[in-house]
């Protein structure tokens, strides 16, 4: 179950206008920061950006499940079925206890290392280098329109002292 203030920020960016992948990511933040803290491990980067979107999708954000062919079988049903969950399809059923424990073990024994900034770096290059260019630069755009004029003025001093940084 994700925390109290994880929904609050969804919802606010929900609010805000901004995308379901962005509202998304606060689960995945989540989801990041209970590897770093020790409550349990993954045994990827990946694998903890997949708990969290399923865990956005059962909370009832539009993260779409994947497309056939993008992905397994398996894990688009599985995608499909936290997807109904959240959006009140579908029957409710009580979750299994033994399979919570079973899978709260399987994680627990799972490295932490796959939260680390070098883990995590090395997940958002590959991922970036498999976006074209004009891909990223719509990204940025669209980022830029709803972040707000405050926020982008603070990310424009910060992106110039980067390449001052840079040049010297």
């Amino acid at each position: 179950m994700p925390d109290r203030k994880t929904l609050e920020r969804a919802q606010q960016d929900k609010a805000e206008g901004k995308s379901p992948s962005t509202q998304a990511g606060e689960f995945v933040r989540e989801e990041i920061h209970h590897v770093r803290e020790g409550k349990h491990g993954a045994r990827s980067p990946q694998q903890a950006i997949a708990i969290g979107l399923s865990e956005a999708r059962r909370a009832g954000i539009d993260v779409k499940p994947p497309a056939p062919g993008k992905t397994s079988e398996s894990t688009r049903r599985k995608a499909e079925r936290d997807y109904e969950r959240g959006h009140g399809e579908g029957t409710p059923r009580r979750t299994s206890a033994r399979r919570s424990a079973a899978a709260s073990r399987a994680l627990k024994r799972e490295s932490h290392q796959s939260a680390s900034r070098r883990s995590l770096a090395s997940q958002a290059q590959s991922a970036a280098s498999r976006r074209t260019s004009t891909q990223r630069s719509a990204a940025a755009r669209q980022a830029s329109q709803t972040k707000g004029s405050a926020r982008r003025s603070s990310s424009a001093r910060k992106a110039a002292r980067t390449r001052s940084r840079r040049r010297s």
